[in-house]
């Protein structure tokens, strides 16, 4: 996969990886299509897609995560929802926890965090709901499940004041409006995946305690 396309990418993204970052990242998807040839991790098999559906997909996100992190005390450590967290790890540096079902997916990012030398990048096989770690500063998820229960599974692995963060396509309208009492949509956030011809947005949420104000 040449440097060059992923140079392009983080560049419409307002990105600027150093020339390691984007060198890791490049190794980062030859590891995919080695790994996906005999582990069968997804059914995207095109390097020209993976280099959309997956390395931009996830890159996308990391300049909302950026500038939240201007905003917010609490924006260090993430978890995110299976293996697609790996690449915010190698990109942008961040503490990463990146939390599977599926063991060969946990083990495909253990891999990457060995290959690349990135001890800031974390694999846990388990579901959510039964992983075991200190709360984070920020839960990520992309086509996870249903916002409702996509905070009701992760509730008590979010740090107090801090924040969930949930890709969809289209805004879930009735999403947002099934979701608890005490659960604030603070922001809806269109979101724009360079090559990809699908709606994507991020759905930021918060839960509600006595004196706190909203993060906007």
């Amino acid at each position: 996969m040449p440097a060059a396309d992923i140079e392009r990418i983080c560049a419409q993204l307002g990105l600027m990886p150093r020339a390691a970052q984007t060198a890791a990242l490049v190794r980062y998807l030859e590891l995919l299509q080695r790994w996906n040839a005999t582990y069968n991790l997804t059914a995207v098999r095109d390097p020209e897609a993976m280099l959309t559906q997956h390395l931009a997909d996830c890159l996308a996100v990391i300049p909302p995560l950026q500038r939240r992190q201007g905003r917010a005390a609490c924006s260090t450590s993430a978890a995110a929802a299976g293996c697609r967290g790996g690449d915010r790890g190698v990109a942008a540096g961040w503490d990463v926890t990146c939390v599977d079902a599926v063991a060969k997916k946990a083990a495909f990012v253990r891999q990457v965090a060995g290959a690349l030398a990135l001890p800031n990048l974390h694999a846990v096989h388990t579901r959510v709901e039964g992983l075991k770690a200190p709360p984070f500063d920020v839960v990520t998820s992309r086509a996870f499940a249903s916002l409702a229960d996509f905070v009701a599974l992760t509730r008590r692995h979010l740090a107090l004041g801090c924040a969930w963060m949930a890709m969809k396509g289209r805004v879930p309208e009735d999403e947002i409006a099934a979701l608890p009492a005490d659960i604030d949509v603070f922001h809806v956030e269109p979101l724009h995946v360079p090559g990809l011809d699908a709606q994507r947005c991020l759905v930021w949420m918060q839960g509600r305690w006595p004196g706190r104000e909203v993060s906007r």
